[in-house]
C-alpha cells in the first residue's frame, strides 16, 4: 500500500466543513435552476472524493491495472445497461467518452498482464494521459452543452455512424464538438450530477492513479 504524507485530521475536517458550506452558499445562489458553476463544484468535489479514495486503496501496481481495467469494463457495462435497459441511446459525445473508457480499459490490461517497472509504467501513465485528457475534454464539452439554456442548445443532428460513414474524420470531430440537441439531454442522474460529469470525475481518477502507480518502487 503506497504511503502518503499524513494530513492532520482537523485540517481534513475543516476542508470538508468548507467545501459544504460553500456548496450550500452556491445552491441558495443559484436556487433551483441547473447552472454550469454549480455543477462545476459538485464535479470538482467528486473528483477531490473519488480520486483520493482511489489513492488511499491503491494496490500494488500489477493489481491496480487489473482493478483499474474492471472498472472501466463495470463503468461500460453500466453504458450499455442504461442503454438496453432504459432505452438512453447514446448521443455522439457520449460515444466518444466510451471510445475513451475502452482504450483506457485496453491500457490497463495490458498493463496489468505486462507488469512493468516504472520506465514501462509512466508509458502507460502517458497513454492514459491522451486517452484520458480526450475523454476529459469530450465530458467537459457535454457538461458545458447540458448546462446551455434551452433556446441555446443546438438542433439535433446526424448520428455518429453515419458521420463516420460519409464525412472525413476533421468533419466529424468538429461536428460532434459543435454539440446537437441530443447531447443536451440530461437522462440519468446521481448525486445531482449526470452522466459526461461522472465520465469526467473518473478520466480525471484515472490519470491521478496511473501517474501515481508509474512513480512506485513496488511492482
Amino acid at each position: 500500500m503506497t504511503r502518503y504524507a499524513a494530513i492532520p485530521w482537523p485540517w481534513v475536517g475543516l476542508a470538508v466543513a468548507l467545501a459544504l458550506l460553500g456548496q450550500e452558499v452556491l445552491l441558495k445562489w443559484f436556487g433551483a435552476n441547473p447552472s454550469l458553476a454549480q455543477t462545476s463544484y459538485r464535479i470538482l468535489i467528486a473528483i477531490i472524493g473519488v480520486t483520493s479514495l482511489a489513492l488511499i486503496l491503491l494496490p500494488r501496481r500489477r493489481p491496480a491495472y487489473l482493478l483499474g481495467f474492471l472498472v472501466c469494463a463495470g463503468l461500460m457495462a453500466w453504458a450499455l445497461w442504461l442503454q438496453y435497459g432504459e432505452g438512453l441511446e447514446p448521443c455522439p459525445l457520449c460515444a466518444l467518452q466510451r471510445f475513451a473508457v475502452i482504450g483506457i480499459g485496453i491500457v490497463f490490461l495490458v498493463a496489468g498482464l505486462h507488469n512493468p517497472g516504472r520506465i514501462g509504467a509512466m508509458i502507460y501513465a502517458l497513454l492514459t494521459l491522451v486517452i484520458g485528457g480526450f475523454g476529459a475534454i469530450t465530458a467537459a464539452r457535454h457538461v458545458w452543452i447540458q448546462s446551455l439554456p434551452k433556446g441555446e442548445v443546438p438542433a439535433c443532428g446526424m448520428g455518429l455512424n453515419y458521420m463516420l460513414d460519409t464525412m472525413p474524420l476533421t468533419d466529424v470531430l468538429n461536428k460532434v464538438f459543435s454539440g446537437s440537441g441530443e447531447c443536451a439531454e440530461v437522462g440519468w442522474k446521481f448525486l445531482e450530477l449526470a452522466i459526461p460529469a461522472w465520465t469526467l470525475v473518473f478520466f480525471v481518477a484515472f490519470i491521478a492513479v496511473a501517474f501515481a502507480l508509474a512513480r512506485r518502487d513496488d511492482s
